[in-house]
């Protein structure tokens, strides 16, 4: 499915090729901190069909293990663009809720990182719901 998708101010813009039944979230601390949210939701877009327009500024994080992510963010509003492996052909880590397509995407069929999640986070069907505020 082609996707495209933009930072808040709409300076850092992006198209891509994804699985739209191929998205997941992830409830480890470092996504719990880079979102200031309890998780991050995320779909794989693979380097060959990922094209970027505008610069984003980079912040790489080194992992537990040693490995390293390249965390990229728009250096206007702020907004997480996507996050990639430090190596020759990343796989890109687009973030759902900027994706123009997000409706279409399929419900998350994965969760990473479960150890670190909020224990409300796991199971969100008894909270109040309203339409809008």
């Amino acid at each position: 499915m082609k996707v495209d998708g933009h930072c808040h101010c709409g300076r850092i813009r992006y198209e891509a090729e994804v699985d739209p039944e191929a998205v997941g979230i992830c409830h480890c601390s470092d996504c719990q901190t880079l979102t200031g949210s309890a998780f991050r939701v995320t779909v794989q877009a693979p380097a060959a069909s990922f094209v970027l327009q505008g610069q984003p500024k980079i912040y790489v994080k080194t992992a537990d293990s040693g490995r390293q992510r390249a965390h990229a963010f728009c250096p206007d509003c702020g907004s997480p663009v996507y996050a990639a492996a430090l190596r020759d052909t990343p796989t890109y880590s687009l973030r759902v809720g900027q994706l123009r397509q997000r409706a279409q995407l399929g419900a998350p069929k994965r969760q990473i990182w479960c150890q670190s999640a909020l224990p409300w986070s796991m199971d969100l069907r008894g909270i109040d719901k309203l339409d809008r505020q």
